[in-house]
């Protein structure tokens, strides 16, 4: 029978006890929610477009986030709801909160996971962390007229200059 000696036992069992820390510490029991966004573009069921003004790019077309609600409804009516959903920069604006919110909402309502592309890295949308925002249609700014600029409320010319 081969004895080792106390040292050479307890130094064997101190590495293998901190080799067994650093692989936990490493694991943590999480999953990656970040990768690289260029390799994984293509996994996707769907792709939607982040737009001005908390609209959406579906397929070339600018929609409200209730339209674009009413289109999920419509695939989860037709059996062709995607499971996964890449909400992407467009050419004309980034991905703003306003449109994770209203992705977290439709991510609720219809159950596919939304990732979308924060500066080169998908990350998951979390609805809990971000805050569901009830979809709305879209309403541009008023425009004023030519004729009523300058005047005030009464119809009357308004001149900065003459305020009490």
């Amino acid at each position: 029978m081969i004895r080792f000696s106390t040292l050479l036992t307890r130094t064997a069992a101190a590495l293998m006890l901190g080799s067994l820390l650093v692989l936990a510490g490493c694991h943590r029991g999480s999953t990656k929610d970040a990768v690289s966004a260029a390799s994984m573009k293509g996994q996707f069921d769907a792709t939607i477009q982040a737009y001005k003004g908390g609209q959406f790019l579906v397929d070339g077309a600018v929609l409200s986030a209730l339209d674009v609600g009413s289109h999920f409804a419509y695939l989860k009516d037709q059996g062709q709801l995607p499971k996964t959903v890449l909400l992407d920069r467009s050419d004309d604006s980034k991905v703003r909160k306003q449109h994770l919110q209203y992705m977290a909402r439709m991510q609720l309502d219809y159950g596919f996971t939304v990732y979308y592309d924060d500066g080169g890295t998908l990350k998951k949308i979390n609805p809990q962390e971000t805050k569901a925002r009830r979809l709305e249609d879209y309403h541009a700014p008023a425009k004023m007229n030519d004729e009523l600029k300058g005047k005030d409320a009464a119809g009357g010319d308004f001149e900065p200059a003459q305020q009490h």
